[in-house]
């Protein structure tokens, strides 16, 4: 239910950002913190939180993160402006932060290996279920009752877990007991990957080339101290001594740059430039998550037989096809068409994500499950700041801070050709880390 949460209300918010970006006169740069705000967030706090949660407790920490984004989605109806509601979103992140560092983790503690692709595929489905649910629900919502409402149908669904985990989720999983939390690392990472998301959002302004080198320097001095210290809060030396462990997290941070902006930028090309309501937009976007709900409990069940790398870089591969053709996209493009190609990128994406999660989980200790939980929600956290930091710096340098009028529709129209091109690169250049990631199963039987 938690996997299904946190996409949930990612994918739903992005229907309602034409909505809310009226209300407020937000320009896109805006509208695009208002979903990039929770990302920071929960990429800030989500190694920390890792790291915390195999100290003191998986399961206290996922039910705090749990209390708190509950609470956020009964606040965030009532911002009175576009800065507030971007402060709830981070509040919001926060508390994601805690869920997404710890509920893998759970699960790869409670079940064997030979299970483990299956369960993960499961895990995998619900996620996509979030994504796939968002954009249906969230447009019928706003259509009908406004954007507020997309935050409060979320309250039900968090007491429920809340009290499910309280009720029939018994025992704690904490393997690293007794160990020191790297309080120097965690306000380093902190504050750099904050620094620098802010340098990069947009470039367009002189000082924040400064903020993206303070924040570089910040997170090599980061890495450094990572290097140095006994207990560190990202294990450097699970990089530097397991190609499948590093490979795989860097085929992840690839993939959620090259894919995570879809979302954002169809949903205002098809509200804006093709003039359809907020409930329509959203059946048109679930073809992508709709194929990665159906395919992905079968790609998971397929890398416990076939090397994940095999199964994993085929995804990507398919999702570098459906890149490439949206990078051709015009005003006239049909629905038919985007509908046709969303759902290559969603048998892309499904074919990718639960077997490299498997190939991740595989080739760490239990006692690093935390950690390897939390390396690999961070690098799809900063993947999709990367995704949407690249979008809102192409929208800032083509279009400017200006609202999404029919005079800037053509430019517009080129910054999603632009976005779409340079994300069908990355992807092409992420089958190849991907297929380099070596072979699983001799790792794990190694261990």
């Amino acid at each position: 239910m938690a996997a299904f949460l946190t996409p949930f209300m990612s994918s739903s918010i992005n229907i309602a950002l034409p909505s809310i970006g009226k209300e407020f006169s937000m320009n896109a740069v805006e509208m695009g913190w208002v979903a990039t705000s929770y990302l920071l967030a929960s990429a800030m706090f989500l190694l920390p939180f890792g790291r915390l949660a195999d100290i003191y407790g998986r399961k206290k920490v996922f039910l705090s993160g749990t209390v708190i984004l509950t609470l956020s989605c009964l606040f965030a109806p009532y911002s009175p402006s576009t800065i507030v509601l971007i402060i709830v979103r981070m509040i919001q992140g926060f508390g994601g932060a805690m869920i997404f560092g710890t509920g893998v983790a759970i699960l790869t503690s409670v079940f064997p290996s030979g299970k483990r692709g299956k369960v993960l595929g499961i895990n995998a489905a619900s996620v996509y279920l979030g994504l796939s649910t968002g954009p249906v629900l969230g447009g019928f919502l706003t259509e009908h009752f406004g954007w507020r409402s997309i935050f409060y149908v979320n309250i039900p669904i968090g007491l429920t877990i809340i009290l499910l985990v309280v009720w029939r989720l018994k025992g704690e999983w904490s393997d690293s007991k007794g160990e020191k939390f790297d309080l120097l690392g965690a306000f380093l990472y902190i504050i750099s990957l904050f620094i620098l998301i802010i340098g990069l959002s947009d470039m367009t302004i002189k000082i924040h080339y400064l903020y993206a080198g303070i924040g570089t320097i910040g997170f090599i001095c980061f890495l450094k101290w990572e290097l140095w210290v006994n207990q560190p809060l990202l294990n450097i030396r699970l990089f530097r001594n397991n190609t499948v462990f590093m490979m795989s997290n860097v085929s992840s941070l690839i993939n959620y740059a090259a894919t995570y902006a879809i979302g954002f930028m169809l949903s205002l090309y098809l509200q804006y430039i093709k003039g359809i309501n907020p409930e329509h937009t959203g059946l048109v976007l679930i073809a992508q998550p709709f194929m990665m709900a159906f395919i992905s409990p079968l790609a998971g069940r397929l890398s416990d037989r076939i090397e994940p790398r095999i199964v994993a870089s085929t995804g990507m591969a398919v999702t570098t096809l459906g890149l490439i053709l949206f990078a051709f996209i015009q005003a006239e493009t049909s629905l038919i068409q985007i509908i046709a190609i969303l759902m290559i990128i969603g048998t892309g994406l499904s074919l990718f994500a639960s077997p490299n999660t498997n190939a991740i989980m595989s080739s760490v200790e239990k006692r690093f499950y935390g950690v390897a939980s939390g390396t690999l929600g961070t690098m799809r956290l900063i993947g999709q700041m990367l995704s949407m930091g690249s979008v809102m710096l192409i929208v800032s340098l083509v279009i400017g801070r200006e609202k999404i009028t029919p005079v800037f529709y053509p430019s517009f129209l080129t910054s999603m050709k632009i976005a779409f091109s340079i994300f069908s690169f990355f992807c092409f250049i992420g089958i190849f880390c991907s297929l380099a990631r070596g072979k699983v199963y001799e790792t794990n039987r190694h261990n």
